[in-house]
């Protein structure tokens, strides 16, 4: 595996802790603001709705440059955001702030998972992938409870200038550690070659696939905290260490989806989806006793964001590996993250907390049903014939037979 993989995992590490140090100071940041908590919670959505909208358009402006200069500029305009987030002095500010981050954590997926494919063979990308994509699985298992500890010692401005820092170090690996490329990943260019794959009626349903997974996961995620305290009965001292748990079964989880992703790349969306669809419906039936609890939400750790390898490979396989083409594949996957929060949470209001976990287990279901295209146009290719067995002639078999 490649050096610089390992260095764009870091890069992804940083942008991610960004991402969700939100959620761990809320209450610090509504008071220094002098916000309301759900003000603060606007922060998080417009974050996401920034990655999902304005992440490809940053992709499509950079797309003249080649990789490298293109990570670089993007580092410096997530520094610009994170520094504007740091010295905010009002929630106007924080706003725009939230903005550009977004933006630029979107972009530097799409481009950095490009890099990752055209640095690898095909047989490896999605190895290549899920050693990148740990960078967000040790963002949700590392990032978020550290920014969340200095923030809450030192401070919410302390977390974002930590951020920073993390940001600097991750630009610094990135000029040392990534090689140049002459195009942005292969089978990618220009605006004009890579927007062509966006014809195929298939990439779309492709990108809707991803969306189900990460939709059905988020949907049960963004409520784990009020589900383990309010329905399981655990403490609200206990929480942060079983969502440390269930961020070491998303490292774990990933290692092996990105280990089977090449060679299984549909089975393990098959097998992911049907399993999450299982503990989703078992937690919500389930929740108040706190042993299944914990059992199913770690299941759902394992089998659910941890598809990512999976997903990036089969998207390349059906378009490229561009950077237009993975930035608009993690827009499709923020894109389930806000379906699954914002629908999650109406349904909280409205039925109850176990309410999100039965929508977590229908999008999985919807999920599958995206599938059955690929499973029947699979099922219906015509399996390669046998080749014939080489029959040696008459005079070669009788001149054999007196040797013999």
């Amino acid at each position: 595996m490649p050096r610089a993989v390992y260095v764009l995992a870091m890069g992804i590490f940083a942008m991610v802790t960004s991402e969700f140090v939100v959620a761990g100071l809320m209450p610090q940041m509504a008071d220094g603001l002098d916000v309301t908590i759900p003000q603060i919670g606007y922060l998080i959505t417009t974050f996401a709705v920034a990655m999902a909208v304005g992440g490809p358009f940053l992709t499509i402006a950079l797309m003249r440059l080649r990789p490298k200069p293109a990570l670089l500029l993007i580092f410096a305009i997530f520094l610009a955001g994170n520094l504007l987030a740091a010295t905010a002095t009002s929630y106007s500010v924080m706003l725009v702030a939230r903005v550009v981050t977004g933006i630029a954590a979107q972009a530097f997926f799409g481009v950095a998972i490009s890099v990752c494919s055209a640095l690898t063979r095909e047989e490896v990308r999605g190895r290549a992938i899920g050693v990148a994509m740990n960078g967000l699985m040790l963002g949700t298992l590392l990032g978020l409870p550290l920014a969340t500890f200095i923030g809450g010692n030192l401070g919410w401005r302390a977390a974002f200038w930590a951020i920073t820092v993390l940001t600097l170090i991750a630009a610094a690996a990135t000029l040392w550690g990534v090689p140049q490329l002459e195009r942005p990943g292969s089978g990618g260019g220009t605006f004009r070659e890579e927007i062509k794959v966006f014809r195929l009626p298939r990439l779309w349903l492709v990108l809707s696939t991803s969306t189900f997974i990460i939709g059905a996961t988020f949907a049960a995620f963004s409520y784990f905290n009020p589900i383990l305290t309010d329905v399981s009965g655990f403490s609200e001292s206990t929480v942060p260490l079983l969502l440390l748990a269930y961020g070491a079964a998303t490292v774990v989880g990933n290692m092996i989806v990105g280990r089977l992703a090449d060679r299984f790349t549909i089975s393990v969306q098959i097998v992911g989806l049907a399993l999450n669809a299982v503990f989703l419906s078992c937690f919500a039936l389930f929740a108040e006793l706190s042993v299944a609890a914990v059992v199913f939400m770690m299941g759902i750790g394992l089998v659910g964001v941890t598809m990512n390898p999976a997903m990036a490979t089969r998207v390349q396989r059906t378009g490229n590996p561009g950077p237009l083409v993975n930035t608009v594949h993690s827009s499709f996957i923020t894109l389930g993250i806000i379906v699954g929060s914002s629908v999650g949470g109406v349904m909280v209001d409205n039925i109850g907390l176990r309410a999100p976990l039965w929508l977590g287990a229908g999008l999985a279901v919807l999920g599958l049903v995206s599938l059955l295209p690929e499973i029947g146009r699979r099922a219906a290719a015509p399996r390669p014939a046998a080749e014939p067995v080489a029959v040696p002639d008459a005079p070669v078999t009788a001149k054999l037979r007196e040797e013999v």
